[in-house]
């Protein structure tokens, strides 16, 4: 067992092949055994492999020997004329991962993109078929762990792949891709064998063994191209690529020798489309290897390098490079451009961008890479190249310093501090010194100025032989006082910020920890390099996403994003989501308003969602997806989404509980819209604390709808005081119902018959007692005085009813409208002395300023009056003032109806959004 074990360790270097047919002999039929079965030494340099002197089973190592011995030399002797290999711009070379190639079909859209790139060259580097290499792997570890399934499983393998070679190809071409097929299955099973039988695999076996996938993909790849009549070659990277491992389990390509061995094998193989296997390559002793996991793009940055290729694409499922992790971001966002370090950093911090080594080889020659999306073509992906690249391509664009974000999580922060630490040198060499026997991996290192303390993240697998090693380190240090403790803080993750100059550019820092303040997210630690190129904080791991979210939406979502909640979706609140709906999309592109309806709630139930509910269907989710109304839940969910920056409610009822909330929805940073005339003319304390609140908090409330509905009544009034006039009366008709009574209360018509009209028409309330009694314009009136400076409450308000004493007391409407006739003799008698008179009877509001009083009343107005002259249910309002004193200011217009109400409602929702930031 041992001498067999011995035989495989030195198999590392030279895998033990049966010899060929002999009756065959031609020099093709030899290149190809010399190629197939010694695989895992490059052509190009096969004394190597002979002057290695390995010892081959027995019995079989003199037939071995001769047959790699005799193709070399013929090889070696071969007359040909040589072709240079032609560099620069008219290569083009494309990575296709495992998904790309992970089906027949896939493979054949692959080969019809390749054929369709206009490219001069190209070349096209592919991994294993999807799940393949994990296949192989699985091989090994099956095999040396004495697992007889083994050989199930590389059926398996088999069948995978001689079933995709006949749903690509036919004739020869099949026929000679199934052959070599067989030969390499038959030789993988000889040496899982002797895995078998010794037990174990070293790592070149093993890397030997996992790197058939990408050959027979590529093979597969190669043939589909040649079958549609495109000359083409495939390249075993393994005779071109050499590096040399390192003790980090990594490789450093080995770019003399590469160039060598690309220029020898294009003389043989001159080709304007060639097919490399990615992943693999070999060291410079001919030993198989892999550029490691992820390595095909590693692979695709070294082919680019080395033919100095215009551009670099790599293929994969997604259509670029993300702002963020989408399954954990806010709506993150594909980035256009990326420059190499922006890539670089996002890569090392966990964004699935590329294999962070992969932008080396290619930054060199500034090469850019783009990342695209074999299933949605039309995207046209991100860029990554040099930032006077991106500048030159974004000059017209604002400067946007954030790109994205990354995060790492299952981390632990160690802190080591005390006194002792300061001005002492060597204090740090020996805290890492220490981390490094361990063999731990430091993610993130911060140190405050005092050098009292030093903290740095490891993986949390790591923390534990960190603390030890600390602790044994410093124990001296530690029972002498000089050094505190040594903590460990678990269960956290570390924040990235991206972006190319970011550091220095004022305000984006801030920015950041604002955004991560408004979530109530602490920061355990901060490290920010003088390279400009991200800032790192430590969370708690339980705070990632939310943090993620919160900085993410703080920089990509627009500082006018509004996340509102909808109370009561009756007819002015469903005509306001309609509103919304037909708008939402004209505010976000030319206006960068976007407005999000979190939720929408009634007196029974409620609509809630994440990312802002679908206004097209609202009506049929609620019905699909609502839940029993609550409005603390409610308020919750639409100001808990800490990764919108700004929260609005709009109250759409007359509710007076509703209207109590508003107090402490200002008070947490709520903007409060509403055409609820409750709190403004509610009682007077109640109405001083929230405009007290709302000049002190900045946060905005705005009621423009509950005067006037959509007419601009609110604001005339504030900008008159606020650019220094004086109020000495405000007269109107402030109610639209009471405005169309009397205005088709004429010709004799009786004023019940008027009244059936309007309620029929849908201008009053359910119950015309509610217009009549005058208690609404009352309201009206109160808000006026005291928005003008006066200290009323509304039972200071004297008003005329227009119900009659004996019907105030009606059970219900109907029995009202029935018994309304029996009084009309009393209105229509002041009509035909108003009539006589050459007047016209309106019912009209009045805020007296100079006499600190207001009144609600019905009175008389000459026909040239503009009070006369209004028409369906439009409103009119008189502003005398210093000002305009001769010649009063007339607001006038429709004053009642859903939609101009919802569309007042809607107008404050945009200043709203004008204060906040939104261009005018």
């Amino acid at each position: 067992m041992a001498s067999l074990s011995a035989a495989i360790s030195r198999s590392s270097s030279s895998p033990c092949f049966p010899p060929p047919n002999p009756n065959t002999a031609s020099l093709s039929h030899h290149r190809n055994i010399f190629h197939s079965q010694c695989r895992a030494f490059p052509l190009s340099r096969p004394s190597l492999f002979l002057r290695k002197g390995l010892t081959l089973p027995p019995g079989r190592e003199s037939s071995s020997t001769r047959i790699c011995a005799s193709v070399a030399d013929v090889s070696l002797n071969l007359s040909v004329e040589e072709k240079q290999l032609p560099k620069g711009d008219t290569w083009s070379v494309h990575k296709f991962g495992g998904t790309c190639v992970g089906t027949s079909q896939r493979i054949k859209n692959v080969a019809d993109i390749i054929i369709k790139d206009d490219s001069e060259r190209k070349l096209v580097v592919v991994s294993a078929m999807s799940k393949v290499t994990d296949m192989m792997y699985d091989l090994i570890n099956k095999a040396q762990s004495r697992d007889e399934n083994y050989v199930a499983a590389l059926d398996v393998v088999l069948e995978k792949h001689t079933q995709t070679a006949h749903d690509l190809l036919d004739g020869d071409h099949l026929a000679s891709f199934l052959s070599q097929l067989h030969q390499d299955i038959n030789n993988l099973k000889a040496m899982l064998r002797a895995i078998y039988i010794a037990g174990h695999a070293t790592e070149s076996f093993t890397d030997f063994v996992v790197g058939h996938g990408e050959l027979w993909s590529a093979q597969m790849l190669s043939l589909v191209i040649r079958k549609n009549g495109v000359d083409c070659k495939w390249m075993d990277t393994r005779e071109v690529l050499i590096v040399n491992p390192t003790s980090s389990n990594q490789v450093d390509p080995d770019y003399s020798l590469s160039q060598e061995g690309l220029e020898k094998w294009y003389s043989l193989n001159p080709a304007k489309v060639i097919i490399a296997t990615g992943f693999i390559a070999s060291t410079p002793q001919n030993i198989p290897t892999t550029l490691k996991r992820d390595g095909s793009d590693f692979s695709a940055a070294i082919m680019g390098a080395l033919f100095r290729a215009r551009q670099v694409t790599i293929w994969t499922d997604v259509d670029g490079v993300f702002s963020a992790d989408p399954r954990k971001g806010f709506e993150a966002v594909i980035l256009k451009t990326l420059s190499y370090q922006e890539a670089w950093e996002m890569s090392y911090f966990g964004a699935n961008v590329l294999h962070p080594r992969t932008i080396i080889p290619v930054m060199r020659y500034g090469i850019p890479i783009i990342i695209r999306n074999i299933f949605n073509l039309s995207a046209p992906g991100t860029k990554i190249c040099h930032p006077s690249v991106i500048e030159d391509e974004d000059k017209q664009d604002l400067q946007n310093f954030v790109k994205g974000f990354a995060t790492i999580d299952n981390l632990a922060l160690v802190n080591v501090e005390g006194t002792g630490m300061a001005g002492v040198p060597g204090t740090a060499s020996a805290i890492f010194g220490a981390v490094k026997d361990v063999g731990a991996n430091v993610i993130m290192i911060s140190q405050a100025s005092s050098e009292h303390s030093v903290c740095f993240a490891v993986p949390e697998k790591e923390v534990k032989a960190v603390a030890e090693a600390l602790q044994s380190r410093f124990r001296q240090a530690l029972d002498a006082g000089r050094l505190s403790q040594v903590a460990v803080v678990p269960n956290c993750s570390i924040l990235a910020a991206v972006g190319q100059k970011m550091a220095s550019t004022p305000g984006v820092s801030a920015t950041l920890f604002n955004a991560l303040a408004k979530a109530s997210i602490n920061v355990r630690a901060i490290a920010q390099g003088c390279s400009e190129y991200n800032i790192t904080v430590v969370i708690k791991r339980e705070d990632c996403i939310k943090a993620l979210r919160a900085v993410h939406s703080r920089f990509y979502l627009s500082r006018t994003t509004i996340a509102m909640g909808i109370i009561g979706p009756g007819l002015i609140g469903s005509t306001l989501l309609d509103q919304l709906r037909d708008q939402a999309s004209v505010l976000k592109e030319e206006f960068n308003i976007d407005l999000r309806v979190m939720g929408i709630i009634s007196s029974k139930s409620m609509l809630l969602s994440e990312s802002g509910i679908d206004l097209a269907r609202w009506r049929e989710l609620r019905d699909e997806k609502g839940e029993v109304a609550n409005l603390d839940k409610f308020v919750h969910h639409v100001h808990g989404n800490h990764f919108i920056p700004n929260t609005a409610i709009v109250d759409c009822t007359s509710d007076s509980i509703i209207a109590g909330h508003y107090n402490d929805w200002l008070r947490k940073g709520i903007h409060v819209v509403t055409p609820n005339k409750k709190a403004n003319s509610g009682p007077l304390d109640q109405y001083l604390s929230l405009r007290a609140l709302q000049r002190q908090s900045y946060t905005h409330y705005f009621y423009e709808a509950t005067v006037g509905a959509g007419l601009p009544i609110i604001s005339t009034l504030r900008g008159l005081l606020e650019t220094g006039d004086r109020i000495l009366q405000i007269e109107g008709i402030f109610s639209g119902t009471l405005s169309y009574i009397f205005n088709n209360f004429k010709d004799g018509r009786a004023f019940s018959e008027v009244v059936a009209e309007a309620k029929e028409a849908g201008y009053t309330e359910p119950d015309p007692r509610d217009d009549l009694s005058g208690t609404d314009v009352a309201r009206k009136v109160i808000i006026l005085a005291r928005e003008s400076g006066l200290k009323l409450e509304l039972s200071d308000i004297p008003v005329e009813s227009l119900v009659p004493e004996p019907l105030r007391d009606c059970a219900s409407a109907q029995e009202f409208m029935q018994q309304l006739p029996k009084f009309d003799q009393l209105l229509s008698k002041k009509q035909e002395e108003a009539e006589n008179a050459g007047e016209v009877l309106r019912y009209v509001g009045v805020v007296d300023v100079t006499n600190k009083k207001g009144t609600v009343e019905l009175r008389r107005y000459k026909k040239d009056h503009p009070f006369a002259h209004l028409s369906g249910s439009d409103n009119i309002i008189a502003f005398t003032t210093r000002r305009y004193q001769n010649q009063p200011l007339i607001v006038r217009g429709p004053g009642a109806g859903a939609q101009v109400t919802a569309g007042g409602i809607f107008s404050d929702i945009l200043r709203l959004a004008s204060y906040l930031g939104a261009p005018s």
